[in-house]
């Protein structure tokens, strides 16, 4: 079985999707296969199909569901593993249960790749890191279960991947400016800050990636702009860390220009 989940929802079973058209039970699939080995309980699976407003026919209903899946799964042709319908979605105690056997999905693939480039980060590999970190985003095809309805379980789990896209980001673009890539890094930082105006990481990278490719000044307006929209905002100032960076871009510190070295964990 393939799921991918990082981006439209995509289930294939020997080449053939076996993902509903209706809302609901694309919500049940998703969680199942976001949990699969693992016994998803009945009141989860109704938490999200219904949140608060549990009908009284929702035993039965999801009962329907949990057919529908199965039907699917046998037009695709799961026999033919030498397994039936119910071995792969099992109906367990309190809840049910999809086979982790021969499966795949995006998600582990990409959470695979991040924990690799993390890694090589740490050990100070930032090409291999870097490596790892792109085929790892690579994966992403959209937003997380972009045509999926998102009930309170699974917005849960789509927040969860949202953060950690968005971290594997962040030590992407750590590695790439210890590679010394600070000028093509620019327009790309540009535009993730003008999305997120209060990203300190970002901005730090930014000023960064500015202040390697020649322009300090443009550095130093990268973080009056954060500055200003943490005041306006949540009033507050940057962090002590941004705010030693900015120092330095003032001060010329030669260490910035070392591309291995991380300015925005400048110490005192």
């Amino acid at each position: 079985m393939e799921f991918n989940v990082l981006g439209p929802l995509e289930a294939r079973v020997c080449g053939t999707s076996i993902v509903p058209t209706a809302g609901k039970p694309r919500q049940v699939l998703s969680l199942l296969a976001l949990r699969a080995g693992r016994v998803v309980q009945v009141e989860s699976l109704m938490a999200e199909v219904w949140g608060e407003a549990i009908p009284r026919s929702a035993a039965t209903t999801l009962q329907t569901y949990i057919l529908k899946l199965r039907r699917n799964l046998n037009a695709a042709g799961i026999e033919a593993t030498g397994r039936t319908a119910k071995d792969v979605l099992e109906t367990c105690y309190g809840g049910y249960r999809l086979s982790a056997d021969e499966f795949s999905c995006d998600l582990a693939d990409f959470q695979r790749l991040v924990r690799s480039g993390g890694r090589a980060l740490d050990e100070d590999d930032p090409r291999v890191a870097a490596g790892h970190l792109r085929r790892a985003l690579d994966l992403w095809r959209g937003p997380a279960l972009v045509d999926v309805p998102l009930g309170e379980v699974l917005g849960m789990e789509v927040i969860g991947m949202r953060e950690e896209r968005a971290r594997a980001l962040e030590m992407r673009l750590d590695a790439d400016l210890r590679l010394g890539r600070h000028t093509e890094l620019v327009a790309e930082l540009r535009m993730l800050v003008a999305e997120h105006p209060l990203h300190e990481t970002h901005c730090a990278q930014l000023m960064t990636a500015l202040y390697r490719a020649g322009y300090p000044w443009r550095a130093l307006d990268a973080f009056q702009n954060l500055r200003q929209a943490l005041v306006e905002e949540l009033g507050v100032e940057p962090s002590p860390r941004l705010q030693r960076l900015h120092q330095a871009i003032l001060a010329n510190d030669v260490r910035l220009e070392t591309p291995s070295f991380t300015p925005y964990v400048l110490t005192a």
